[in-house]
């Protein structure tokens, strides 16, 4: 019995989205772990070709070695850095709680200055709005959101070494990732309904994306957050973990860190210290002359990755993965911005 061509690729299709759809029940508990390992293995995969060909093509071996370093030189810091973030948010909430901000002194103070001065009486004459009401919703404001990161940063520690089960079966799965990735990406490929060169090229074309991604967004991100929070802490503002890690956060926005810098600039200032207020300033300077520098030297060659796809990927990323939502969600959503840029350059005749 013939059976019609629509019949067959009706088939097909049922049959690939069945499998499709138990393949992420099966994968669904194992998402956390699996998506530590597939970053993990990516941002290590430069070590491990190293390491192999040291070891003269034993890439086994090379695997073996980096899994059981990795949560020692890896995760260990981060699990350290959350446990450090958590306590520091705790502590500037008693540092909220203790009106330390001292917001009414702030407002007599401004309201001396010419410009600021009058617009603030202003403000007072026209709207009926205290300033112990501003200040109690300020520090009510900052508690909240301190307290929702708190549990991010605490959540962190515990998620990697948590559930002893989920850590080690993420070691498992980079050990595997390692030694056989590049093997299963191969037969990835494969299965792309388009011509060898082409095929080549989209894999070429992602891979840059990635690392834009990974080794530009995310690495000038890191340092900007590291820069911020040495800031701090030579200015003597407390709990600059906390706001390197928010430096970190807000550099992946449009505005970038100074989001935290410039409000930290203004607070010393107003408050009358203003040795600090000027270092701050300078280190703004110096930070913006570094990330010009570091952010040319990391995106080197790579291709180019939208700031609004990078902000909109961390955000949605984190709200549906967690911490590790920071990486894979401006990863995918670059992913779709690259597949459409392709698309119309292979249309457009630009890629053969």
């Amino acid at each position: 019995m013939i059976q019609s061509g629509f019949y067959r690729r009706s088939f097909l299709v049922a049959t690939a989205a069945i499998l499709a759809y138990l393949l992420l029940a099966v994968l669904q508990p194992l998402k956390g772990a699996l998506g530590w390992a597939a970053v993990l293995a990516f941002l290590l995969h430069p070590l491990h070709e190293r390491l192999s060909r040291r070891l003269k093509g034993r890439s086994m071996l090379s695997a073996g070695i980096i899994t059981g370093l990795t949560p020692f030189l890896v995760l260990a810091p981060l699990a350290v850095l959350g446990m450090v973030f958590a306590g520091q948010v705790a502590n500037l909430i008693g540092y909220l709680r203790g009106q330390s901000f001292a917001y009414p002194q702030l407002v007599a103070r401004l309201e001396s200055y010419p410009l600021i001065g009058k617009l603030l009486r202003w403000w007072s004459a026209n709207l009926p709005v205290t300033a112990d009401q501003v200040q109690g919703w300020i520090t009510g404001e900052m508690q909240a959101v301190l307290k929702s990161a708190a549990t991010v940063g605490g959540g962190l520690a515990l998620g990697l070494f948590g559930t002893v089960v989920g850590f080690f079966m993420m070691l498992f799965l980079l050990f595997f990732l390692l030694r056989d990735g590049r093997t299963i990406l191969e037969h990835l490929k494969g299965l792309i309904p388009l011509q060898a060169a082409r095929r080549e090229r989209l894999f070429e074309y992602l891979g840059r994306v990635t690392r834009a991604v990974v080794f530009g967004s995310a690495a000038t991100a890191l340092i900007q957050g590291i820069f911020v929070g040495t800031g701090f802490a030579l200015a003597g503002l407390p709990s600059p973990v906390v706001f390197g890690v928010l430096a970190t956060i807000a550099a992946l926005m449009p505005a970038g860190a100074a989001i935290v810098l410039v409000p930290a600039i203004l607070y010393l200032a107003v408050s009358g210290h203003w040795a600090a207020a000027v270092f701050l300033a300078f280190w703004t300077g110096l930070l913006a002359v570094v990330e010009n520098v570091a952010r040319p030297l990391l995106t080197a060659h790579r291709a180019h990755v939208s700031t609004l796809a990078v902000f909109v990927g961390a955000v949605g990323g984190v709200s549906a993965f967690g911490v590790l939502g920071l990486i894979i969600g401006p990863v995918l959503l670059s992913f779709v911005v690259a597949l459409v840029r392709f698309m119309n350059e292979v249309r457009g005749g630009a890629i053969p």
